[in-house]
């Protein structure tokens, strides 16, 4: 269990995240969660909030997608008495994978998860930092379902809700702890 911590609120661990205007290219507003992961209390409420809602869900593994959610989902894994699964971008896994293609708004990327790694009928859930317009996590639901994995949820620290990437989700349990 994650220690005990006197951030009670969504506002309080908003008040931990910063803007960084045109990063990483001119007119985005990149969410840097950098302040709240350095915050002991504030990242344990984090990890906290985003495996609160799955503590009843019997997961098998917690799934983290490179880079960020490998941050958050190994804490998240273990309040869930869970294993933690990597997806990493091409070329960065040891044994035989299973990859898919997915569209960015400027052109493709390809993430990888190795074969082994998602059994029939394991419950799994995806986390990941930010739920932005839903391809990356829409690709990882993929991944898992290929491989035999049942999703039962999808977590992230925070969604921006104006890029409508939980439309991509609809069918998944989608939890996000920070909403702007």
């Amino acid at each position: 269990m994650l220690a005990k911590t006197s951030i009670k609120t969504t506002d309080q661990l908003k008040s931990f995240i910063r803007d960084i205007p045109n990063f990483p290219k001119p007119g985005i507003v990149f969410k840097d969660i950098t302040p709240l992961l350095k915050d002991g209390q504030a990242f344990n409420a984090a990890c906290q909030a985003i495996a609160e809602p799955f503590l009843n869900g019997k997961i098998d593994h917690v799934i983290g997608i490179e880079s960020r959610g490998f941050i958050l989902s190994p804490l998240v894994a273990y309040q869930l008495k869970a294993g933690f699964i990597p997806v990493r971008k091409k070329g960065k896994l040891p044994a035989r994978v299973e990859r898919i293609s997915y569209a960015l708004e400027y052109g493709e990327d390809h993430l990888e998860i190795h074969t082994d790694a998602v059994g029939k009928g394991h419950r799994i859930l995806i986390v990941d930092d930010v739920l932005a317009t839903g391809g990356t996590a829409e690709a990882v639901v993929k991944l898992v379902k290929k491989l035999g994995g049942e999703v039962v949820g999808v977590a992230f620290l925070i969604e921006l809700s104006f890029l409508k990437g939980r439309e991509k989700l609809k069918s998944m349990d989608v939890h996000s702890v920070i909403q702007y």
